[in-house]
């Protein structure tokens, strides 16, 4: 039987009777055998005992000392002459005669193959009547099986604990490696299917076997074996080389086979169907392993090789090999026990991560599309983002932040946060965010944004809980306009390196309903930077929401002096030392952090005119906008710009029953946006030869870069925007 220790000296083989060395490479010095017992007394040679004829048993033989003849040994003496102790291989004859007296046998404790019982001092004492030799033995012997199935099961015990610890596949796949290898075996080859089949998928092509892993003891250079006797010595004992088995070469190379694919009705595909692991010598496994390891490979003959089907939960998900060398004790019947449960552990294992590893790709791409993919940079403001989710394993969350451009070079500034960290938080944020989004295209208020967001919320679920705060930034007005429905009030940071806790009506959180939201207006000022944020980057564990904003605060005013008083900190910069200031017990909610500079747009930059609904409005646009042009040294967009107003003005007047307002924007581009009382879009159709109208919006659509039209609560907004030429264009 082959041990199995729970150190990390590998298996230590039995040292055979007349002094035999170990086997190379397992942590044991040879220990001759005429060291195993020693006489603190001299005695004479004809009184040493005599040894008996088990020199073939294949096991130690412990010491023996006697003063009587052997056919005087009773009934152990009688199982010694039958041949008994050579077909039990292991056990020790503890004695088949009485020691001398006054002479106490000692022997050497930790020797190879001896019980700790035996090792311990015997004083020299006849045995007792009718205790023959032959029960000590026995007893021996199955002390000695008892210790190795001890050992087998304790090393199965933490192998199996080792796999579990592993959360993703590869580290299950890993933990298999290490427990096995050198302890059971001296080489693991691991082969996965590809793809892995997640829950009840049906595969649709051929199942095809990936090698996955490999792993072994040592090099092939330091194998052990005494010089000249490679390949040659072990063909000739009829077993394979180390050096021959498709294990990862020297180099890093793999040349077993990578891929295999399983023949319906091959010996594979019968071997991986039985489930249970067989040695590499039975009859369907040597027809198997060279489907597995690759035809140019030569299978390892003996119990050398045992080959174990992985089953998961529904199906088989691949194999593992088990491989030993020469050198090394041939796998036994029992082995194929520890081969079974290994594998399947780390099939279970497998099939858990696999699903672990799909949920958490779910969840993933869940939040990736509730969160934007990209900021846009409206003119007049610059936008960056963070969102950290509390933990590895809670990657979804309720927290969300939006920026939403709107007409009139507005945008939309957005932060939330749904009650929880589930995939139900995340559905509910991904429904709030969209109604959001719908509102603010209509340009509603900010408190009427909030209610509406009420209202969706409370038909979502009576228990639908979340903070939202919404703002509304005009870089022509330089003013902002906030509504806050239970949320953490925001952070300005001027130019100057103050930062301030604006004050904002706090209100209901989303959900409760009932409430009304109230808004307001603050200066936004040119250089400032708004910080929006949820409640995880302030509040912990270990610190209440008001400790954790003033924190913020201060964090952004040392930042706002290293970087100096007479300009701005970088803006991404900026949020990376904002989420620096959490500490190893902060992480305990998401968070989301969305920040905005304030750059404006001067009114030098701004054109603006009410023109009355008459016939004569299209002719009166054309003409402000060539002084517009004028004054801003734009002259060579005249023609282009005065052919779009006309039919923009144009479409305006036909519906409009109140003054049509039009405005001309010169920022990094030319904008132009034309405003009327009419809810009614515009939509772009192909003319007939016969129409007399209907072109206008297709010369839009070819003359500017972009073009638009947003319906508001008082009607609507057709804009359309133009390159600006030579250096007045944003390079």
């Amino acid at each position: 039987m082959t041990e199995y220790p729970t150190s990390q000296e590998g298996p230590q083989p039995a040292v055979a009777s007349g002094g035999g060395t170990d086997e190379p490479g397992h942590g044991k010095a040879p220990i001759a055998a005429a060291e195993a017992v020693r006489t603190h007394a001299q005695t004479p040679a004809a009184d040493l005992p005599r040894p008996r004829g088990a020199a073939g048993s294949g096991g130690p033989q412990g010491a023996r000392t006697s003063g009587h003849d052997a056919a005087d040994t009773g009934p152990a003496g009688a199982r010694a002459r039958d041949g008994e102790a050579a077909r039990n291989a292991g056990r020790r004859d503890a004695g088949d005669g009485e020691p001398l007296p006054g002479a106490p046998v000692t022997a050497v404790a930790g020797a190879p193959g001896t019980d700790p019982a035996a090792a311990a001092p015997v004083t020299g004492a006849p045995p007792a009547a009718g205790a023959g030799s032959g029960t000590g033995a026995t007893g021996t012997g199955e002390v000695g099986v008892a210790r190795r199935e001890g050992d087998r099961l304790r090393f199965v015990g933490a192998a199996t604990r080792r796999i579990a610890r592993g959360i993703d596949l590869d580290e299950i796949v890993l933990g298999l490696c290490r427990a096995t290898v050198p302890t059971f075996s001296d080489a693991i080859l691991v082969y996965l299917r590809d793809p892995l089949p997640v829950g009840d998928e049906r595969p649709v092509g051929p199942v095809v076997l990936r090698l996955r892993r490999t792993d072994r003891l040592r090099p092939i250079d330091d194998l052990g074996l005494a010089e000249g006797e490679g390949a040659g010595a072990a063909g000739a004992a009829g077993e394979l080389d180390f050096s021959q088995l498709p294990l990862v070469g020297p180099q890093g190379d793999l040349p077993a086979a990578e891929l295999c694919e399983i023949r319906p009705g091959g010996a594979l595909a019968e071997v991986l169907r039985g489930v249970r692991p067989v040695f590499g010598s039975a009859l369907g496994a040597r027809d198997a392993l060279p489907e597995l390891l690759g035809s140019d490979h030569p299978v390892p003959r003996g119990q050398r090789a045992i080959l174990a089907p992985l089953r998961g939960r529904r199906r088989v998900i691949g194999a593992a090999v088990f491989l030993r060398t020469p050198d090394r004790d041939a796998f036994e019947q029992n082995d194929l026990l520890v081969a079974a449960q290994l594998a399947t552990h780390t099939a279970l294992g497998i099939d858990k991560a696999v699903l672990y590893g799909r949920e958490a790709y779910i969840a993933d791409e869940l939040q990736r599309t509730m969160l934007p993919d990209g900021l846009p940079q409206p003119t007049g403001v610059r936008l960056a983002s963070r969102y950290l989710p509390a933990a590895e394993t809670a990657r979804v969350g309720g927290d969300w932040y939006d920026a939403i451009p709107l007409p009139g070079s507005r945008v939309a500034l957005v932060v939330g946060d749904v009650m929880g960290h589930s995939m139900t938080s995340a559905a509910i944020m991904g429904q709030l965010r969209t109604t959001a989004q719908t509102l603010a295209q209509l340009d509603l208020p900010p408190a009427e944004v909030l209610h509406h967001l009420d209202e969706q919320a409370q038909r979502l679920g009576s228990d639908r809980m979340a903070t939202c705060l919404y703002a509304v930034y005009d870089p022509v007005s330089h003013r902002i306009t906030i509504a806050n429905a239970g949320h953490p009030p925001p952070v300005l940071l001027h130019l100057g390196g103050r930062a301030e806790v604006l004050r904002v009506p706090p209100g209901a959180p989303i959900g409760v309903g009932g409430v009304d939201f109230e808004a307001v207006e603050l200066d936004a000022p040119a250089g400032a930077t708004l910080l929006l944020y949820t409640d995880g980057l302030v509040e912990s564990r270990l610190r209440d929401v008001w400790t954790g904003i003033e924190q913020l605060r201060e964090r952004l005013a040392t930042t706002a002096q290293l970087t100096g008083l007479d300009h701005s900190p970088p803006l991404e910069a900026l949020c990376d030392d904002v989420l620096d200031m959490l500490g190893p017990g902060d992480r305990d909610d998401d968070i989301a952090l969305l920040a905005a500079r304030f750059e404006g747009i001067a009114p030098s930059d701004v054109a603006y005119w009410f023109l009355d609904p008459e016939e004569t409005a299209p002719g009166r646009a054309r003409r402000f906008a060539r002084r517009a042009l004028a004054r801003w040294g734009l002259e060579e967009l005249s023609d282009s710009l005065e052919l779009l107003v006309s039919e923009v003005v144009t479409n305006a007047v036909r519906y409009a029953e109140r003054p049509v307002t039009l405005r001309l924007l010169r920022t990094d581009v030319l904008r132009c946006e034309v405003g009327d009382d009419s809810p009614q879009l515009p939509r772009q159709r192909r003319a007939r030869e016969t129409d007399e109208g209907g072109r206008g919006l297709f010369l839009v659509n070819r003359l500017a870069r972009r073009w638009g039209a947003t319906r508001l609560s008082s009607g609507k907004v057709v804009w359309f925007e133009l390159p600006l030429p030579g250096p007045h264009g944003r390079r």
